[in-house]
């Protein structure tokens, strides 16, 4: 059979001093650090056999996915499919204790953590995920793609991938800035996922998330 392998990433760090909930809002792009993030994987995967490089229309995607795509010679394809999450605190500060939180007038926004009520549905998240998961798959069949999403989305597809429930603590993602969750694939049979930290681990509640 065909080994093809999926590398689902997740952007670097943010430059977002006003620690909002920037979701799908324009304008945010890497920090600094973010930037090093995305050349240290960049680096990391220098010798592998990438073909196809996909990412979220998001700014911090397409910086993180840039050095990868140069490296290989390869033009980024934009899917929106790899979204961030849509959410109804978006624009908001949502730190545990401070901002949008604390207020009553939000509270019913939380009354459902399965679904969940605040934001996208976790499993219209995870089928979206893999649907681009397949078509990066299929593209780089026999070698190697990479796609640049977000905290969110990648978590959820590989908890829905490991049959896991979808619902979590947030505080406990294995998801760290610049991170890749490697979907190892044998014809069109996932085998393994394998999750690794080329550019070091990071606080998964992180404002730069």
């Amino acid at each position: 059979m065909t080994r093809t392998i999926v590398h689902m990433m997740r952007h670097g760090e943010v430059y977002n001093p006003e620690g909002i909930l920037y979701g799908r809002l324009p304008g945010f792009g890497l920090s600094t650090t973010g930037s090093k993030q995305a050349a240290m994987v960049s680096d990391a995967l220098a010798d592998h056999d990438i073909t196809a490089v996909f990412a979220s229309p998001l700014q911090r995607a397409q910086e993180t996915a840039t050095p990868i795509a140069a490296r290989h010679a390869l033009s980024i394809v934009t899917d929106d499919g790899l979204l961030e999450a849509e959410n109804v605190f978006e624009g908001l500060r949502v730190s545990v204790g401070d901002g949008a939180l604390r207020r009553p007038r939000h509270w019913t926004k939380l009354h459902d953590p399965f679904t969940p009520s605040w934001g996208e549905p976790y499993i219209q998240i995870a089928h979206r995920m893999l649907a681009v998961a397949t078509r990066a798959r299929d593209a780089a069949r026999g070698h190697e793609a990479v796609c640049v999403s977000h905290q969110l989305p990648v978590y959820t597809l590989r908890r829905f991938l490991e049959g896991k429930r979808l619902w979590h603590d947030p505080r406990r993602r294995q998801c760290s800035l610049a991170s890749l969750t490697s979907l190892l694939y044998d014809g069109d049979a996932l085998v393994d996922i394998v999750y690794s930290e080329p550019a070091g681990a990071s606080d998964p509640l992180a404002t730069g998330a």
